[in-house]
């Protein structure tokens, strides 16, 4: 595949996850999702450029915000759509909602709410992998807040001790909810040293630029599919909506104005966008063939889900484990 069919890619996939998102946040108002969604406009390049390197049997964890991980992997859109509607076509039988995405189809394996808890999952689906002798790298997408937690450290050294092929991805968008990394990490803390003095090789990305983040991707998944060793990157990115819902929340004064609009001047799909006209890989034309291809598909998807059936009564304890 040439750089420039590479790139066209890239950009397509964060342009139709901005377009899907910022469709749910059209319609959350309609009263049809009745789940909380925590929403990725801003954050896109990361799962994208990571995803663009993963096999399809390869695996996936996502937290809360899953609907971009879900959907670069290859998950299924409609059973997405479905699913946030709580709807029988829905991934999760409409069960799970926003925050409980799977396609084990995609390799996509769960999206659990709790802070750090897909981090030991994660782990455990790579031991088991092992175990079994399966070729399949682990990836496991966090926030910064999920490595305040004592699991992620009983994870990594887990990993290190029995070489397991997972790379954990933290992104780092510098708030757990409303609270900043300054009211709840030590000044001089740096995750990196801490997990490199665990012995897993550790690197810092710019979480905004998917070329880079494809590019160096590429080579750390395959480091880990030679190795069997684990990798942790962190990647600092930025989400320009509130934490939970498809509003902004600017008026809650927890982000200044200043770091707000500083970040949205990064934006991902931007950079790239005229990064790839300037180098004339891209022109405007193509880009609106893509979103109105785009938006056709997301108009079926949310059409199908509406004419579909809730589940039935006697589904309701069925894939239930406790």
């Amino acid at each position: 595949m040439t750089n420039i069919t590479t790139h066209k890619k890239l950009l397509y996939e964060m342009v139709r996850i901005r377009k899907v998102e910022e469709e749910i946040a059209k319609r959350y108002s309609d009263q049809n999702m009745r789940c909380p969604v925590h929403l990725s406009v801003g954050q896109e390049a990361v799962a994208v450029g990571i995803c663009s390197n993963l096999r399809n049997n390869d695996q996936l964890l996502s937290a809360h915000r899953s609907h971009y991980h879900y959907l670069a992997k290859g998950g299924n859109l409609t059973s997405m759509i479905g699913e946030l509607h709580g709807k029988a076509n829905g991934c999760a039988r409409g069960k799970g909602g926003s925050m409980h995405l799977i396609d084990l189809n995609a390799g996509v394996i769960a999206a659990v709410p709790i802070v750090g808890s897909t981090i030991p999952i994660g782990v455990g689906v790579a031991w088991g992998n092992k175990l079994k002798k399966q070729d399949k790298v682990v990836t496991i997408f966090f926030g910064d807040g999920a490595t305040e937690e004592g699991v992620f450290y009983e994870s990594i050294n887990f990993a290190a001790l029995h070489n397991l092929p997972v790379l954990f991805v933290c992104e780092n968008n510098f708030y757990s909810v409303y609270s900043s990394l300054s009211n709840r990490q030590p000044k001089n803390r740096n995750i990196l040293n801490i997990v490199k003095g665990m012995g897993v090789q550790s690197y810092s990305i710019d979480g905004n630029k998917v070329d880079l983040i494809h590019k160096l991707s590429k080579k750390f998944i395959s480091q880990i599919r030679n190795n069997k060793k684990p990798i942790f990157i962190e990647l600092k990115t930025y989400r320009f909506l509130e934490h939970c819902g498809p509003f902004n929340d600017d008026n809650l004064k927890y982000r200044t104005n200043k770091e707000i609009n500083l970040w949205k001047s990064k934006d991902p799909i931007q950079y790239f966008k005229n990064k790839m006209i300037k180098n004339n890989q891209l022109n405007e034309k193509e880009v609106t063939m893509w979103e109105n291809k785009i938006k056709k598909e997301i108009l079926f998807s949310f059409t199908k889900t509406l004419k579909s059936n809730f589940p039935s009564k006697n589904e309701l304890m069925k894939n239930i484990y406790a």
